[in-house]
């Protein structure tokens, strides 16, 4: 009965996963498409068996069933995980011998949003691969079979691997999951490490009780903020609703944003690996790109979104990259993939081995004023135009510009950037300066450019 309905929504084919809304643009229907396209690329590929999660939303149980009977139809043995976080997915994929990943995830967006993050052969499933799934699905261009299922509990083996060879000193910490997929690994997690931990909203509700599961809005770390004041915890780690994304904040509850965390942790990456290249997206600070050079180190700024930075690291053979949207990334001793879980292992040891603290080392950063991320909503066919538009006019001023991702322009101030965001219709722009004045030069630029295409900040 799933099948005849099975269509996947145009706009739920993003540029790194499928991701909309249930269930006007995304329903089971869609899901059992996925699996069979999905199921389909991987038998293609000479692969049999997936590994299948899910995230703690409400509509993550209905999906996740569609999508392992599509895959099965299809001819697909399922590895099922069950509940937990997209990075414990990768992990199973990239340790129990099977050729695919799919996790049931709707990321940090709003709560009533789901989608599917896919894995192929130890790489991300994305752009062109998202595409295609739809197109085999108009044309049910799928293999058939008939696959069985197995459920697995990787859990306890994952935290295992997370704590294996940890020496990290014992820190005071607190530690806000959001209600999200990422509770259950790290009530494990802190059973396991030295030192005194304190936990938030643990237990996964897809209703989202207390805040929505999103670090990079700093509302959303009030709770944790006052958790590590009561309590005078040295640090504090918030996740996003499916445990791939970390934020951070210091002994005084100052943010420790994206880029920052990867400034912590490029010392003992480079330490290790002398003279690697640091991969990090287009809206991270310059002050982190002349700290991966001062270490000497090589920054590679690249394009913002999972799967695009994680092709970047296995093209230049990084250990080591980062996102302002606090995905971080490790290769080298890890498995190449973003796990914010690994990432928290990783900062607690970067704070022991400087022999500082966090707070000592969070105001020992350079200071800058800037705009966070600020989505300004467009029309979706509009956005890319926009940013061309803006790009042409750049060059006709002769402006120096990076158009790695959008445009990013270093004035003699600091620097701006301008790009479509690819998982909403919005613009996204960002800003730096040395201080306030500088700030108000480079925002009156942006602002004038983004009024010469109709658009106010």
């Amino acid at each position: 009965m799933v099948e005849r309905a099975a269509a996947i929504h145009p706009s739920a084919c993003r540029e790194y996963d499928v991701r909309g809304t249930v269930p006007e643009t995304l329903d089971e229907g869609a899901a059992y498409a996925v699996g069979r396209g999905f199921a389909t690329r991987v038998r293609r590929a000479g692969g049999s068996r997936v590994v299948v999660g899910r995230d703690g939303r409400l509509s993550s149980p209905m999906l996740e069933a569609a999508l392992v009977e599509g895959l099965t139809d299809s001819g697909v043995d399922v590895v099922r995980l069950g509940v937990g976080p997209t990075p414990m997915v990768y992990f199973a994929e990239a340790t129990l011998g099977v050729e695919g990943a799919v996790q049931v995830t709707g990321s940090h967006n709003p709560r009533d949003d789901n989608g599917f993050k896919m894995v192929l052969r130890h790489r991300p499933f994305f752009g062109e691969d998202v595409q295609d799934l739809a197109r085999m699905a108009a044309a049910r261009d799928w293999t058939e079979g008939a696959g069985q299922v197995e459920d697995v509990d990787i859990l306890d083996s994952y935290v295992d691997r997370l704590v294996a060879g940890h020496a990290g000193g014992a820190y005071r910490i607190g530690w806000d999951c959001g209600s999200g997929a990422a509770g259950p690994v790290i009530e494990k997690l802190v059973q396991r490490l030295p030192g005194e931990h304190h936990t938030l909203f643990t237990d996964v509700d897809g209703h989202f009780p207390h805040h929505h599961p999103d670090p990079t809005v700093e509302a959303n770390l009030e709770a944790l903020k006052q958790l590590v004041a009561e309590r005078r915890l040295d640090f504090g780690f918030a996740f996003d609703g499916d445990g791939d994304r970390i934020g951070a904040i210091d002994g005084q509850g100052r943010v420790i944003w994206g880029d920052q965390i990867l400034m912590l942790l490029a010392g003992p990456a480079l330490a290790e690996h002398p003279g690697a290249p640091i991969v990090a997206d287009v809206k991270a600070s310059q002050a982190l790109f002349d700290h991966i050079e001062a270490l000497g180190g090589q920054p590679v700024m690249w394009k913002t979104g999972h799967s695009l930075m994680k092709t970047k690291m296995l093209e230049t053979a990084a250990p080591l990259g980062g996102e302002m949207s606090g995905h971080m990334f490790f290769a080298g001793e890890w498995y190449g993939f973003d796990d914010a879980h690994y990432a928290a292992i990783r900062l607690i040891r970067a704070v022991y081995l400087s022999g500082r603290s966090m707070t000592e080392l969070r105001g020992a950063m350079p200071a800058t004023v800037d705009i966070p991320e600020t989505r300004i909503a467009v029309a979706e066919a509009d956005k890319f135009a926009m940013v061309d538009r803006v790009a042409a006019a750049l060059i006709r001023d002769g402006a120096e510009v990076n158009d790695t991702d959008g445009v990013r322009v270093r004035t003699a101030d600091g620097w701006w950037l301008l790009r479509a965001s690819n998982t909403q219709a919005a613009l996204t722009v960002r800003a730096e300066a040395e201080d306030s004045t500088g700030m108000e030069r480079v925002l009156a630029e942006l602002d004038r450019y983004l009024a010469a295409v109709g658009v106010r900040r």
